[in-house]
């Protein structure tokens, strides 16, 4: 499993973060676009279409919201549509944990409709972040590439730390593989790389404080992604969201802790004055 997970990392990371430099933010907003469609074909199983007509259809749903999302952020900025996927995500919190201390016994369980719905409110919101950071100017590929790789970062901090001194569990009737000592690494190696980013891109006393403590933040909400595409799995029975990559599973399971990363560091640079 690691091997498999090492080999596919090595192939798409470095084809990535090509794009995410040289592509022109229209051309990268189609391949993300596609990446996202990918990913409701797997939420579309998730959600209950037992067709391919059925996913088809989901995703044609996706592509227009997908379309209508990009219309109305070049009318009125990208902030406004993304702040309420910010408070959505505050709603997923919520059900985790209501999840953990049931002991995993399923309450309030979603229809088939709600799930539908909440693959729209999952899946579009981090398309819009990350075409946002993109366009943000001059550094803004640099700083999409930041979130990339401080998630990527993140998650082998996680991994290794979790595997060598793993002993007190996250979410245990969520996702049983999570430990505290997982998350602790996964700051440590995340501040470490905001700390090394934060200053090559320029930024230095409060400013630098400020931007670590964002990717920090990130990091955190990283975690809850994961945490929320674990539960919606626990509610369907399956492992994993497809088969695609090989050692990842799908593309959810490999997206879903940029899910809620990007809309929140997409927030936090507009904050920080160098977002939409």
């Amino acid at each position: 499993m690691l091997r498999q997970r090492v080999i596919t990392a090595l192939i798409l990371a470095p084809l990535v973060m090509a794009g995410v430099i040289w592509l022109d933010t229209r051309v990268l907003a189609l391949l993300l676009g596609g990446v996202i469609l990918l990913g409701g074909w797997e939420w579309g199983a998730l959600a209950g279409f037992t067709t391919s007509r059925g996913r088809a259809g989901y995703l044609a749903v996706l592509l227009l919201l997908l379309i209508a999302a990009a219309y109305l952020a070049t009318r009125n900025g990208s902030l406004w549509l993304l702040l309420p996927a910010l408070a959505g995500w505050l709603l997923a919190a919520a059900w985790v944990v209501v999840y953990q201390r049931s002991a995993g016994r399923r309450p309030a369980e979603p229809g088939l409709l709600a799930m539908r719905l909440i693959g729209v409110a999952v899946l579009v919101p981090p398309w819009l972040a990350l075409v946002t950071v993109h366009h943000s100017g001059a550094v803004g590929p640099q700083l999409m590439l930041f979130l990339l790789v401080l998630i990527w970062t993140a998650d082998s901090g996680a991994y290794f730390a979790g595997r060598r001194f793993g002993r007190r569990k996250l979410a245990a009737y969520v996702s049983p593989g999570k430990s505290m000592e997982g998350v602790a690494g996964a700051l440590l190696l995340g501040g470490l790389f905001a700390l090394a980013c934060g200053a090559a891109l320029g930024y230095a006393g409060g400013d630098l404080l400020v931007f670590v403590l964002l990717g920090l933040a990130t990091v955190l909400v990283s975690v809850l992604g994961d945490l929320f595409e674990s539960l919606i799995k626990r509610y369907r029975s399956v492992k994993d969201s497809g088969g695609l990559l090989p050692g990842h599973g799908g593309v959810l399971d490999r997206v879903d802790s940029l899910t809620a990363a990007a809309p929140f560091f997409a927030v936090g640079m507009a904050w920080l004055g160098s977002g939409a």
